[in-house]
């Protein structure tokens, strides 16, 4: 890898345009960020350090970055016409679907349904790792309380607070336990009901859709919560990952828990590819240089992923940059500049990216 150099890059403003008092009922346009960098004390992105105890999202055009404490929430009930519900991979949560649709029935923990067996079964109890709705833990939602499934949750691993070694993380710290669960539809929304695993009984909630969100949040501690922007407010998220991974054949070896992750907004249209190039090639891509390459943008939520670093030996990846389209087709080119902060540790990832014209 060759060393990465930091330079100084002035912030850039974002600017919209005033209102004209003859159009006052007209909303003001405003005009995407033309970039900067994110890392900085002026735009810090508060991963959180070696544990990465946040979500941080990105809104490109928008300039702004949103840390959200990954175990805010548990579920994530889909706001668009689909009736879909998420887990919380950055948790290594995991469910399995059961026979019962009764859930006053005792249920036992099954060490199967978990992140990290290297079992190629385990995807089957985890969220699609692109991000496709259709390849939810959770299948298609019942359209009554009679028909709706007994769901088995893990609820993975709670957030550690123990500080690793200089240049590693601890991510996943001690089992947060299990859960039973049914849902189904509910109108225009959802019934959750929710137990521990041997109770006859249980707690029942209404979960309605969030117009102008990709989900309604739920934790089984707090309830309803909004742990994420708006859909059109952010573009990437810097995370920790439930994943698929691959042994040295090429095999799967099912679900398995990253940390420096990163994710795409799919579910509101962000698209991105990945570039092979160095500084030089990423200083001289433009607009043009999209069409020219004939680059595929892609959907998948992993387009930038885990593929901006490396952990054995812990280095940043200087040749590869990424371009993103946001939902209002605004592309930028991105390029990581440092994972780690002075002192050696992981967490404090940096960033520069431009809008591409």
């Amino acid at each position: 890898m060759k060393k990465i150099v930091l330079f100084s890059l002035a912030m850039l403003a974002l600017v919209s345009c005033s209102e004209d008092g003859s159009n006052s009922n007209i909303a003001p346009i405003e005009t995407p960020s033309a970039g900067t960098v994110f890392g900085t004390a002026q735009h810090p992105l508060n991963v959180g350090g070696p544990n990465q105890q946040n979500q941080v999202y990105v809104d490109l055009s928008g300039e702004a970055a949103l840390p959200v404490a990954r175990d805010s929430w548990d579920l994530g009930f889909y706001s668009g016409n689909d009736f879909r519900v998420v887990l919380n991979g950055s948790l290594m949560m995991a469910a399995k679907q059961l026979e019962t649709t009764d859930i006053t029935l005792p249920q036992e923990e099954n060490p199967a349904v978990a992140v990290g067996t290297f079992q190629q079964e385990n995807l089957e109890y985890v969220d699609n790792p692109d991000g496709t709705l259709t390849g939810t833990a959770f299948k298609t939602i019942a359209a009554s309380e009679a028909e709706a499934k007994v769901y088995l949750i893990n609820l993975g691993h709670a957030v550690p607070t123990a500080t690793p070694a200089v240049g590693s993380v601890n991510t996943a710290g001690d089992p947060r336990g299990w859960k039973k669960v049914k849902v189904w539809k509910d109108g225009d929304g959802y019934k959750l009901q929710y137990a521990d695993l041997e109770s006859a009984s249980f707690q029942e909630v209404a979960i309605a859709k969030s117009p102008g969100y990709n989900h309604t949040f739920f934790s089984f501690t707090t309830g309803i919560v909004m742990a994420e922007p708006e859909k059109d407010k952010w573009d990437m998220n810097f995370t920790t990952f439930t994943n698929e991974v691959f042994d040295n054949s090429g095999v799967s070896a099912g679900a398995y828990f990253y940390s420096d992750f990163i994710v795409i907004n799919s579910k509101s249209g962000v698209t991105g590819f990945m570039v092979q190039g160095d500084s030089a090639a990423y200083g001289s891509f433009t607009a043009a240089s999209v069409q020219a390459g004939n680059y595929q943008f892609s959907s998948d939520q992993r387009v930038i992923g885990a593929n901006w670093r490396n952990v054995v030996p812990v280095q940043l990846y200087d040749n590869v940059f990424f371009v993103l389209k946001d939902g209002a087709g605004n592309m930028y080119k991105i390029k990581f500049i440092s994972m780690l902060n002075s002192n050696g540790e992981r967490g404090f990832p940096v960033l520069q990216y431009q809008l591409l014209q």
